[in-house]
């Protein structure tokens, strides 16, 4: 019975620990490292305002947003971001099917690999990064070299324990090929 309350002990040690980095320790924004593409996973505020301003500060010739509504048109989606016409012909590409993480991973990773793209900058919230970095790691090929560029926001605790959740399911699923 002893063992079993040390290894409880020590668990809940752990946990409460890596909660804590978690939320003192969030990732944050990238420097002026130029990439082949931009990736931005939809579900938060911000994000996509900063793709956008990675485009028009030349770090990224093209931007995938995945995760969009499938109902938003493109001409919608221009509109509310005030994206000029011809930046949306050459350079955005709207992805329709991903719902969660995951879905942003494999759609990401499909774009990824018709785009021919060597070298993607992820933007998401400073809260979803490890998450979703490590989503989108592992459904990319290995060649493909990501920057995190998170977003910076005030997530409230109940944000940051679900997402922390989230992150452990991650990881172990990753653990077992999931």
């Amino acid at each position: 019975m002893k063992v079993f309350r040390y290894l409880a002990a020590t668990l809940v040690m752990v946990w409460a620990l890596g909660f804590l980095w978690f939320t003192v320790a969030l990732p944050q924004p990238a420097g002026d490292e130029k990439t082949d593409a931009v990736i931005v996973a939809t579900g938060g505020a911000g994000r996509i305002d900063q793709g956008l301003a990675v485009l028009d500060q030349g770090l990224a010739p093209r931007m995938l947003v995945t995760g969009v509504d499938p109902e938003v048109r493109p001409e919608e989606f221009a509109a509310q971001f005030e994206v000029p016409q011809d930046q949306m012909d050459c350079c955005i590409t709207l992805g329709f099917t991903a719902v969660d993480t995951r879905g942003n991973a494999t759609e990401a990773a499909a774009w990824v690999e018709q785009e021919q793209v060597a070298s993607v900058r992820l933007v998401t919230t400073d809260w979803h990064m490890r998450r979703a970095s490590a989503e989108v790691a592992r459904a990319l090929p290995e060649n493909v070299r990501i920057v995190r560029d998170a977003v910076p926001s005030a997530p409230s605790l109940t944000s940051l324990f679900l997402e922390y959740h989230k992150l452990i399911a991650s990881f172990i699923a990753g653990l077992f090929g999931y």
